[in-house]
């Protein structure tokens, strides 16, 4: 059997995987395996036999390298020891303390644990506190835990902090040398309400586009690669972070608050160094022409989305009177975005309508409320505008042929793509997509699909069907936005790849060569060159660098927001909703509460007294006795049980079915109209179904239960309970 070598990823319920440096196939450990290495361990393994289902099992031959930073845990005081419960539960075991090692700590408070002594086959982990956080309950804590929990960098070097203080307050005479000088253009920023960054500004105007009408569209970008530069300490954190961490009420920023709240910030009234992408765009919504420059420029304005949005909707309101002069500008931006719009639909873009939410906080850190986050024409008008000088930005780095990270969306995997054909086969969908899948199916299958029952199940399904965005310097496309070449170009105060983008977009306006690490070389880039291997590795290496933040960085948020959403519902235990369901597996089903936007789990044993059997084709569960199915976008009841703040979990109990119809047609009386339809069609959608399924239960003499999962034993205990009680009486 073949050894090879990978991290460890540990699971909360003992056993590990070894993730593959070569990203293969992930190798299974055994809880035996685990109890000598920890999550994160960098290790050798062998590969000591296969399953049935051709995955590998593996079996720990050497520790290469062990993880030197803290583990975040609960202190606790038991049977007289002292140990640490790793808030990561991916770890598997607690770490013994000695009591001379707890520093000033209290038993329930939060600690960072440094190893002393690593675990073994016999022997637990020992080490020693090296922080106290405070107690569990402390405002913020929650955030704390998840930044060291992920190891996001949260604290500048103090190079780079005294280099930050050197800087101005504002530019200077000098900076603008060499510079177009945008400061009479009326550009504006348009952001959300809770904004404090503003690294974008946009105008537009009507413009001549060959011999038909058109728009000429600037798209101004604080010019951050001007102050950080490359190797300066400025650099080295930013590079570190690679990108700025948001969580409810906290930003863990790329660069310190003089940079990303100040000089490079695109403040009202003040004068600001950009990088201009200037594009011309036809009627049609086609690029027609664009030049990259570096300007000097000032906002006239800083919009939000519902100002704009309110604006748009009516031009003789009080917020157009209080911007009247700005106003025909902001008309022209909506006309080109319009136009923009209708050639994304052209190009066959993937465009789903998603639900994404905000958690609404008080004074301590909890959670008033959660509200769904309502996308208007602001919110798409500054997306388009960022879009197209994205698209920009790639055609100019594409086109010199010199080596940057491009954003890349690859399409569905084979896998992916086969599931995905035989879920839409079985549903009866009579599209479906084809061997070599373009965008433009998937759109056309959103908008063919929008108006059905299931049709949240279909998008989730097409969704998940794709693979993730990552940064890289092999340019294979965007998938999702029909684009042949992007990069991100459009926030260098919070993505470091941005900042890359625009130094190489700035070496070559000079006829130079950027190298990482470097800086421009006096050789100017030729087309026909190719790129040493040396340099190709150091540009892949920043790709993953940074893909591997930006991920780090979505884990820690949903962290965040899971612990702050249990915290919410408990106190909710034992209440009743209404929800949807937006998973399904082999054991139970996920469930989005439609009132407060939080999802929980309902276990296959909550489901009743039967088998259900997992169909992966359909994603849907099936009771083999009754028929009732549970698929996703399916409409249920719920009643909060259990919330397991350690773990993030949330666990439903399926209500009653009479109880759940005294509850749908008081709604149905409450709510009438529309609604009114919808739940009465989905009440007879259901009784049809379990009527059915009744019919086919007692005309039945049972049957194989081969294939498909079966129930939890404590389901099938049930059961057999049920039936002796039957026999009994």
């Amino acid at each position: 059997m073949s050894e090879v070598e990978g991290t460890v990823q540990g699971h909360r319920d003992g056993h590990g995987f070894l993730l593959r440096d070569n990203r293969e196939a992930d190798v299974y450990l055994s809880p035996q395996e685990m109890r000598a290495v920890l999550h994160r361990d960098r290790v050798r393994v062998r590969i000591i036999r296969y399953d049935r289902r051709g995955r590998p099992e593996g079996r720990v031959l050497e520790i290469l390298e062990r993880k030197k930073s803290p583990i975040i845990g609960r202190l606790l005081h038991e049977s007289g020891a002292w140990i640490v419960a790793p808030e990561d539960k991916r770890y598997g075991q607690d770490i013994l303390i000695p009591k001379n090692a707890i520093l000033d700590a209290q038993a329930g408070q939060v600690v960072a644990v440094e190893l002393t002594e690593p675990p073994s086959l016999y022997s637990q982990p020992v080490g020693r506190v090296t922080e106290v956080l405070g107690e569990i309950d402390d405002p913020g804590m929650e955030i704390e835990i998840a930044v060291r929990k992920y190891e996001v960098p949260h604290q500048f070097s103090p190079e780079t902090l005294a280099q930050a203080a050197k800087l101005p307050d504002s530019i200077r005479t000098a900076d603008c040398k060499h510079r177009i000088d945008l400061r009479d253009v009326p550009l504006v920023t348009i952001d959300g309400e809770d904004a404090r960054d503003f690294d974008d500004a946009v105008y537009c105007e009507p413009a001549k586009v060959g011999r038909t009408k058109g728009w000429r569209l600037v798209v101004a970008i604080a010019d951050v690669s001007h102050y950080v530069k490359p190797g300066e300490p400025l650099d080295v954190d930013a590079y570190e972070r690679a990108t700025s961490v948001y969580f409810p009420r906290r930003v863990i920023p790329m660069l310190p608050e003089k940079l990303s709240n100040g000089l490079c910030s695109l403040n009202p009234d003040e004068d600001r160094l950009a990088m201009v992408c200037d594009m011309l765009i036809n009627a049609k919504g086609e690029l027609h022409a664009y030049q990259f420059f570096p300007a000097v420029m000032r906002s006239h304005a800083r919009f939000t989305y519902t100002e704009v949005a309110a604006i748009l909707g009516n031009t003789r309101g009080p917020e157009a009177e209080r911007r009247r002069e700005l106003v025909p500008h902001l008309l022209h931006l909506h006309e080109v975005y319009r136009a923009l719009l209708r050639q994304r639909a052209e190009r066959g873009a993937v465009d789903f309508e998603t639900t994404e939410t905000q958690i609404v906080c008080d004074d301590n850190g909890r959670i008033e409320k959660i509200v769904p986050r309502v996308r208007n024409e602001a919110h798409r008008l500054i997306e388009e505008s960022m879009l197209a000088a994205n698209v920009c930005s790639a055609d100019f780095i594409a086109r010199a042929n010199h080596p940057a990270l491009f954003r890349v969306h690859e399409g569905p995997t084979p896998e992916k793509r086969t599931i995905l054909q035989n879920y839409l086969k079985a549903l009866g969908i009579g599209m479906g997509i084809s061997d070599d899948p373009k965008p433009a199916e998937f759109q056309a299958l959103a908008q063919a699909t929008k108006e059905r029952p299931d049709a949240q199940q279909i998008h989730t399904m097409l969704l998940r069907s794709m693979q993730q965005a990552i940064y890289t310097p092999a340019n294979s496309g965007h998938f999702g936005l029909a684009y042949e070449a992007y990069t991100h170009f459009t926030s260098p105060i919070r993505r470091y790849p941005d900042l890359l983008v625009h130094r190489v977009i700035k070496a070559l306006l000079l006829g130079k060569r950027y190298t990482l690490g470097g800086v421009p070389s006096e050789e100017a880039p030729k087309r026909s060159r190719k790129t040493p291997a040396h340099e190709t590795a150091q540009w892949e290496a920043a790709g993953i660098h940074c893909s591997t933040c930006e991920r780090r960085a979505d884990e820690a948020s949903r962290d965040v927001e899971a612990w702050l959403k249990c915290k919410f519902m408990r106190e909710h235990l034992g209440e009743e909703y209404s929800g949807t369901i937006s998973a399904v597996t082999t054991f139970g089903l996920f469930v989005q509460l439609d009132a407060l936007y939080v999802e929980g789990l309902v276990h296959i044993t909550e489901l009743g007294g039967e088998y259900y059997r997992f169909d992966e084709v359909r994603q849907e569960l099936r009771g083999e006795r009754t028929g009732v199915r549970y698929a996703v976008g399916g409409r249920v009841r719920v009643q909060v049980s259990r919330v397991d703040l350690d773990g993030r979990k949330i666990d439903f109990r399926m209500v009653r079915e009479t109880e759940d119809e005294r509850l749908i047609s008081r709604a149905m009386r409450d709510k009438g109209g529309g609604k009114q339809a919808e739940l009465k069609g989905v009440q007879e959608a259901d009784r049809e179904v379990k009527a059915r399924g009744r019919a086919a239960g007692k005309g039945s003499t049972g049957g194989k239960r081969g294939g498909g999962a079966k129930a939890h034993p404590l389901q099938a205990a049930k059961s057999a309970a049920k039936k002796a009680r039957s026999r009994r009486s």
